[in-house]
């Protein structure tokens, strides 16, 4: 055996395959690593707000609240959404698939209800396309969409409808959740990953001047360019396909983040686990279908802005990078200690010390008033809860809308 070990450190051959190998997996590794530090510290510098108010009359808006089975919850987000409302604004709940008091609710607090019932058709897509058929007869200016379990801060309505009538573009409110008053440590990271992609990197991008991604609720969409997509399907998703889409057909989508929507933290693992699963496994498949689509529509229009979006949705979720990136760690270090092959695992330490780094900057600026420094500590057991879902990814992944089971507020 230590003939044969000793024959591979002097087969010139098989030592450059091996080294090329790690390093191009090293490389691999560093391009998202790279991608995420560089979203993570230019959200430390400001962005310019969006100007506001520059002569236009106030924007039609219809507010659409897809809403399945949500009687526990949607009397609070009604109740909410109504100060915010214009005379000439709409609020429409789409009762979808109900079969508890959801629609007897909505239409006591004043909402236009419609209810559908398809046993086939299922998911949040097809719901909001039943409700974008509804307004076609009597089309608004802005079409609004709030998750019937979020809560909108003052002024988010108004301010991310007329930035989209303003500049013709779909405008994402920031949306972050909420953790309950004593959170267990694998709630109090999981917040924590939210805000950094849901907040800290969007914001990375936009100090670049790139767009951002939808997420589902809080986003407001121009009337006249809804006829560019299709809402119709049950994608696990289908903000980040819309988002796409519509970047696609000549419309990124912008960031408003000085207003936001939040929306509640399951407190039931099992809860817990299938929204993870849910938005993780629908991440990756998009990762998988969609890049290459945008890199094709990059390349042959030219647009710098969809080149940025490919590179960002290039970036796995967080839990994964760091499980690859630990996976290759110890197989360079081992090529570096018995092989002598040390370039790769240089390379993949600086990206982790990076990494490391981004993360820690931002939690210090984003989220250190609510979570405590020791929360962090809680990561690597966070990363341990993921393992089964990325497995469930390879060999089942979830390819079907399944609605979160709501917790009683």
């Amino acid at each position: 055996m230590g003939g044969g070990y000793s024959g591979l450190l002097t087969n010139q051959p098989v030592l450059f395959f091996v080294q090329a190998l790690l390093l191009v997996i090293a490389l691999v590794i560093l391009l998202p690593i790279a991608i995420f530090c560089c979203e993570c510290f230019a959200a430390l510098f400001p962005v310019q707000k969006q100007p506001g108010n520059i002569n236009l009359s106030h924007s039609r808006t219809a507010i659409l609240v897809p809403a399945h089975n949500e009687a526990l919850g949607i009397a609070t987000t009604l109740k909410n959404l109504l100060p915010e409302l214009t005379a000439a604004d709409q609020l429409v709940v789409i009762a979808d698939n109900c079969n508890d008091e959801t629609a007897e609710i909505a239409r006591q607090l004043g909402a236009t209800v419609l209810e559908r019932q398809d046993s086939e058709r299922r998911g949040k897509g097809y719901a909001l396309d039943f409700g974008l058929r509804y307004l076609n007869s009597n089309p608004p200016d802005v079409v609004v969409i709030v998750d019937a379990d979020c809560l909108v801060s003052p002024g988010t309505i108004g301010r991310i409808s007329e930035l989209a009538k303003r500049y013709v573009r779909p405008v994402q409110a920031t949306y972050l959740l909420t953790r309950s008053a004593q959170p267990s440590p694998k709630q109090a990271v999981s917040v924590l990953a939210f805000t950094v992609k849901n907040l800290v990197r969007p914001l990375g991008l936009a100090w670049f001047g790139m767009p951002c991604l939808l997420t589902g609720t809080g986003m407001a969409l121009p009337w006249v360019i809804l006829d560019q997509v299709s809402l119709a399907s049950s994608n696990i998703v289908e903000d980040m396909k819309l988002a796409l889409d519509l970047a696609i057909a000549g419309y990124p989508p912008l960031l408003c983040a000085d207003v936001r929507v939040t929306g509640s933290l399951p407190q039931q693992n099992q809860a817990a686990t299938s929204q993870r699963t849910r938005w993780e496994h629908g991440h990756l498949q998009t990762l998988l279908t969609q890049v290459p689509r945008l890199l094709r529509a990059a390349i042959q229009q030219k647009r710098f802005d969809l080149l940025a979006m490919a590179l960002d949705l290039s970036v796995p979720p967080l839990s994964l990078l760091v499980m690859l990136w630990l996976a290759a760690m110890v197989v360079t270090t081992i090529a570096a200690l018995f092989l002598k092959i040390t370039l790769p695992a240089t390379i993949l330490a600086g990206a982790g010390g990076l990494l490391l780094i981004a993360v820690l900057v931002a939690w210090a600026k984003f989220a250190r008033q609510d979570l405590p420094f020791q929360t962090l500590a809680a990561i690597p057991l966070y990363v341990l809860w993921k393992i089964p879902l990325y497995f469930k990814f390879l060999v089942k992944p979830q390819s079907k809308w399944v609605r979160t089971e709501r917790d009683a507020k």
